[in-house]
Formats: C-alpha cells, sequence, structure tokens
C-alpha cells in the first residue's frame, strides 16, 4: 500500500502508522498466537521501506474496547515520531526500543535493540514479558536483564535456545521495557516463519 500510494503521489513521503494496543483476555501462556500479535509484527516490518515508522499503542488499549480511549498518548506517540524523522527536530526521541536483532551466547539469547535513548529501562518494576524456546517450540517466560543497551534473555530449562518473543499475545501482560523516555518498546519475534 504505502510503495503504491508513493508512487501514484510521485514521491516517498513521510508514512507513519499506528501498532494496535492491548485487547481481549489478558495473557496467561508466554506465547499466545493471535491475529492481535501478527498484525502488530507486520506493523513492524513497514519499518523495511525507507522514510517510515509506526506509534507503539501498547498501555493505551482496553479489555474490552477495540478503540481505547486514550488516543491522546497514542496522538503524542505519532507526534514524537514525525517531529523527529519528518521534521527533523533532533532533540525529539521518536520511538520506544524497536528490535534491531539477536544473538545466541552459550544458554543465553542476546537482544538488541533501536532507539535506546536514555538506555533500556524496566518500567514498574522486573524486566517482564520477554518468552524464549528450544528447538521444540515450547515456550517459557525468559529471565530477562538489561545490559547497558541490550536485554539478556535465559531459562535453567532451556539450555540451547534458539528463538525469543516479546509481549506476543493479543493482550500482553506486564511487558515493561522501555528507553529513558519511557516509551515502550515494539513487541517482536526472532523467529520470521513463527517457529524457532
Amino acid at each position: 500500500m504505502v510503495k503504491d500510494w508513493r508512487k501514484r503521489w510521485g514521491y516517498d513521503f513521510p508514512f507513519i502508522a499506528v501498532q494496535l494496543p492491548e485487547f481481549g483476555n489478558p495473557q496467561k501462556d508466554p506465547v499466545e498466537d493471535s491475529g492481535r500479535a501478527l498484525v502488530r509484527d507486520g506493523v513492524l516490518q513497514l519499518l523495511s521501506l525507507p522514510n517510515t515508522g509506526f506509534a507503539v499503542t501498547l498501555g493505551t488499549g482496553e479489555v474490552k474496547s477495540n478503540h481505547p480511549q486514550n488516543k491522546q498518548e497514542a496522538g503524542r506517540r505519532l507526534a514524537l515520531w514525525a517531529l523527529a524523522e519528518a521534521y527533523g527536530q533532533k532533540d525529539v526521541v521518536p520511538s520506544g526500543p524497536l528490535f534491531r536483532g539477536h544473538q545466541i551466547v552459550g544458554n543465553t539469547i542476546v537482544v538488541t535493540f533501536d532507539h535506546t535513548d536514555g538506555g533500556l529501562v524496566a518500567a514498574d518494576g522486573p524486566l517482564k514479558g520477554f518468552a524464549i524456546a528450544g528447538a521444540d517450540h515450547h515456550w517459557v517466560w525468559a529471565d530477562a536483564k538489561i545490559e547497558g543497551n541490550k536485554v539478556i534473555l535465559s531459562h535453567p530449562d532451556i539450555p540451547s535456545p534458539v528463538a525469543a518473543r516479546y509481549a506476543w499475545a493479543g493482550n500482553p501482560q506486564g511487558s515493561n521495557l522501555c528507553n529513558g523516555s519511557r516509551l515502550p518498546a515494539s513487541p517482536f519475534r526472532t523467529d520470521a516463519d513463527g517457529k524457532p
């Protein structure tokens, strides 16, 4: 769609989207494959195109409303990206942490992020919301710790992890990774096809 619109208008104008907020029954399992999680992942893939961005709206949703009332925060997050990226304001942090890549190091998965402005932090207590799996595709809540601008994931029952996910559910519970500006991290998965 973005490519088509840009072709029709004749230039690569800035394009920003909104990632879906939480909705529905609260998450119980470490990974809950849902259409909502997949749509969020699709929005994350938008970044493969130049001059694009999106606002993470986790923390603005409601269990029983697909259209949450807190539209002001969603709008503020959209405006931050527009100010920083479309209008070039250098003093504005455009986004929360965005998954850059991962590396398996022994019995851990080391996850790196873009937009760690002010450092990675866990809002409201210990870092939560991460899951890892071994080759058997059995997902468990990960022990997660921040080291600089990286998150290190492990679990005593997963000696050889192969994949990680963060906030992977329709209504993720406890996901609290932010940057120093308290902007939330986008949900992500390291397994591109849905299987480790």
